[in-house]
């Protein structure tokens, strides 16, 4: 069901360095736009020294310009504070003061991709990301932050300022009364009449391609892009009973047991050509508990208990639940796009639908 977009909680995101400014250019743009669009809060991700300058020239009392710009233009009221800028930070977790070596640059992807994952966590937030600050390797991380784990409902855009007042410390938005500044030219220029244009930037969504495990938990930009790159790859699936380990495209998957047990029928099935199963299929308990033996062993209780439960005439219920958890536990690991490559799919029309693998048989591996 389609969320109610006016209940949705809009985040503005951006990154900043020397320039503060992008902040309230783009937050004017947003405002005064002919469907205009205004945050509820605001976020920044920044260095030490960007910190110090949004701080003194957005959020304190004298020049204070994005106050200002809330009281020019009569608009809402929002959150963005001092807690609202977050700071980069080194190896050590000393703030950054710069990016300038390539851990410094590992950090501020990694912390970068952890503020989108978070923001977009929420299914009743709205993102809209600006890349028109900080430094080019900044920029780039947070749009390609928003390409990995970005939503429907998310945006990406670049302030465009028009000259003189592009780069002019001086100005902050086009102001409705006359103010006169120095631009870096050494002109004067009124901030009156200044154009502020927001560029939207179409981006490729890559969310269902990210396994569940990035998307709930801590993200890092390498080990977030691996994870999709690995659907570029020829698939390999490695069943490893005795071990109780399964990994497809290098990516181990839990699965309980049972679970395993069944998926490895299956794997067993596609590599000798059999017919895609079905619950009813002839011989299918036996070759079921033939897997599983192997796992937890004939003269385990578990053993026992599965056999006596699979000694019935129908087994469509447990088949059912095998599948639906063999799947489940494969998209947790690989997302969705990679997980369709390894799951048990559907063949079929009811009521005469039949699983199974659709792997390549050169693609499966037992160990």
């Amino acid at each position: 069901m389609e969320r109610d977009e006016a209940k949705r909680r809009r985040i503005l995101l951006a990154v900043t360095g020397l320039s503060p400014q992008v902040v309230t250019e783009t937050l004017y743009a947003l405002a005064t736009a002919e469907a205009p669009w205004i945050p509820d809060e605001i976020h920044l991700i920044t260095t030490a020294e960007g910190k110090r300058r949004a701080e003194l020239a957005l959020l304190s009392d004298e020049p204070g310009w994005f106050h200002a710009l809330i009281r020019e233009y009569e608009l809402p009221p929002m959150k963005f504070d001092a807690q609202s800028i977050h700071v980069l930070e080194d190896t050590s977790g000393r703030p950054l003061t710069d990016i300038r070596t390539p851990e410094d640059n590992e950090r501020a992807a990694d912390a970068i991709t952890e503020w989108v994952r978070r923001f977009t966590a929420d299914a009743d937030s709205e993102l809209h990301v600006s890349i028109a600050g900080g430094r080019k390797t900044m920029g780039y991380y947070l749009g390609y932050a928003l390409s990995l784990f970005g939503r429907v409902q998310d945006r990406l855009s670049h302030v465009l300022v028009d000259e003189p007042f592009e780069s002019s410390w001086d100005f902050f938005y086009p102001s409705r009364a006359s103010r006169v500044i120095q631009t870096r030219n050494d002109t004067l220029a009124d901030c009156r009449d200044a154009r502020v244009m927001l560029a939207e930037i179409p981006f490729v969504r890559l969310r269902e391609e990210v396994p569940e495990r990035l998307l709930e938990g801590r993200a890092r930009f390498s080990e977030t892009v691996a994870a999709i790159q690995k659907a570029q790859q020829p698939p390999q699936l490695e069943i490893d009973l005795e071990r109780r380990r399964l990994f497809a495209s290098g990516e181990e998957i839990a699965m309980e047991p049972a679970d395993l047990a069944f998926y490895a029928m299956m794997a067993r099935a596609r590599q000798k050509g059999l017919h895609p199963q079905r619950h009813d299929s002839e011989g299918l308990a036996a070759r079921y508990l033939h897997e599983y033996r192997r796992l937890v062993g004939e003269e385990s209780g578990d053993y026992e208990r599965v056999a006596q439960a699979l000694d019935c005439d129908d087994l469509k219920e447990w088949f059912e639940q095998r599948k639906s958890k063999t799947n489940k536990a494969i998209r947790k690991a690989l997302g969705r796009r990679l997980a369709q490559i390894y799951e048990i799919a559907a063949t079929g029309k009811r009521p005469k639908t039949r699983y199974g693998l659709t792997l390549p048989v050169e693609a499966i591996r037992f160990t």
